[in-house]
């Protein structure tokens, strides 16, 4: 636990950045104390992500002061982050996709003797490390990154940062595909870091969590510093309210439960990844799938959406049988998948987010060679007014918005059209409350 008299560790001193005529930051005042967990809360696009990569390098600010340990300090670029030993476990993965989970654990510090590669030995090291760390998941540290679910390779994200010493780690929702065991070993490693003097940001929307975990929290709202208390002087209301600028509601009202006929029915579905699954979901009906990490959840909406052959079962919509042996098929039967990791898999983030929204409905704006622009932006406009989208304008890349935004952003794509069977998987991964009520 952090001293009540120690010195800062870390302090952010009027930062500022801006992204053309858009104000990121103003005038933000932050400190961090060793051996202190440090909650960083906010709405989607509050500011927190660009904070966080002004201290990890990779922005820089147009104006303001950092200090690391009474020492102002120029981060001009991620090697003088990781010349101060700032450690950044991102929200979005960042990993190697073709390499093994210890080829990037240890990526750019791989163990060479004589210009050879010790690869047994990183093997071995790696192997130890997920040990410690007690992320129990990853079971082959040889196994190819893009092979694993999500979840697992958040944990890989995890271990890759926590390989190194650090003065500053800072986590940006690193629970949010994460098990309850996971979660539980992930806090115990922060505990023990905390205890050896670290000083720890975390960036996360789940209220049990901050409580639990944190020393003290700073809520941001609309690029400002709006408080900053300890955990046990302030409740939850006052952070929400803090947060979005009014009262809501943790718990959201349930409207009336009056299912209609079976939309969707499923028989002894198998394959590798899953087996004799059977289940029904009525019209009107919302059906939860939990389980642990590898459970299932995720290989099971990718099978009923056809990314992943079934080798056996059946599948009835409306009641009758149907044979789903891609994404265009699921389509077909009225049957959309949001996925779990939206930037791999949801939205083309090149592209702006008028592109993104109206993906699916090509046909309704664009007749042979002629474009029909003002079909697509009545599309545009009303998705971005349902859901409470936050840009600058439809024509920016949808990467440049904030992940509760580009969450929007997929989900409200199909509601243009609403499917007959709905399918999200962690569809609130990374957002804040009030873009969960908005959802």
């Amino acid at each position: 636990m952090m001293s009540a008299t120690s010195a800062p560790r870390l302090r952010f001193q009027g930062i500022t950045k801006r992204f053309g005529t858009v104000t990121a930051l103003d005038e933000i005042s932050f400190d961090l104390k060793a051996g202190e967990i440090h909650t960083l809360l906010g709405e989607n696009g509050a500011g927190k992500s660009t904070l966080i990569k002004i201290l990890g390098g990779i922005y820089q600010p147009d104006q303001g002061e950092i200090w690391l340990d009474q020492d102002q300090v120029t981060l001009r670029n991620v090697a003088d982050a990781d010349r101060q030993k700032i450690r950044l476990i991102h929200q979005e993965l960042s990993l190697a996709p073709n390499l093994s989970v210890a080829e990037n654990i240890f990526l750019g510090r791989e163990p060479v003797s004589w210009g050879i590669l010790r690869r047994r030995q990183m093997n071995r090291q790696a192997e130890e490390l997920i040990a410690r760390l007690e992320l129990s998941e990853i079971s082959d540290v040889t196994a190819i990154v893009s092979d694993l679910s999500t979840a697992q390779q958040q944990l890989v994200e995890i271990a890759r940062a926590l390989s190194q010493e650090a003065r500053i780690l800072i986590l940006d929702e690193p629970t949010s595909s994460l098990s309850e065991v996971e979660v539980e070993a992930l806090f115990k490693t922060l505990r023990r870091l905390r205890g050896q003097g670290v000083g720890i940001i975390y960036i996360s929307h789940r209220m049990e969590e901050i409580t639990r975990l944190s020393d003290r929290i700073t809520v941001l709202r609309d690029g400002k510093t709006v408080g900053t208390a300890k955990t046990e002087d302030v409740d939850t209301a006052t952070l929400i309210q803090w947060m979005v600028g009014r009262d809501i509601k943790e718990h959201f009202p349930r409207p009336p439960y009056r299912p209609g006929a079976v939309a969707l029915k499923v028989t002894e579905l198998s394959n590798p990844q899953v087996h004799d699954i059977s289940f029904e979901v009525r019209y009107g009906e919302v059906l939860g799938l939990s389980g642990l990490i590898g459970a299932g959840r995720t290989e099971l909406a990718r099978a009923l959406f056809g990314i992943d052959r079934l080798q056996r079962g059946t599948i009835h919509i409306d009641g009758k049988p149907v044979q789903i042996r891609s994404p265009h098929d699921a389509l077909q039967q009225g049957l959309v998948l949001v996925p779990e990791d939206r930037k791999r898999q949801g939205l083309v983030n090149d592209q702006s987010v008028a592109f993104n929204i109206t993906l699916p409905w090509l046909k309704d704006w664009i007749t042979g060679c002629v474009f029909h622009y003002e079909v697509r932006d009545a599309i545009v406009e009303r998705t971005i007014s349902r859901f409470g989208v936050r840009l600058s304008d439809a024509a920016q890349p949808v990467r440049d918005l904030s992940g509760g935004n580009q969450q929007k952003v997929l989900v409200g794509r199909w509601m243009e059209r609403p499917p007959k069977i709905l399918i999200l998987d962690e569809p609130t991964r990374g957002i804040d409350v009030g873009a969960r009520e908005d959802m």
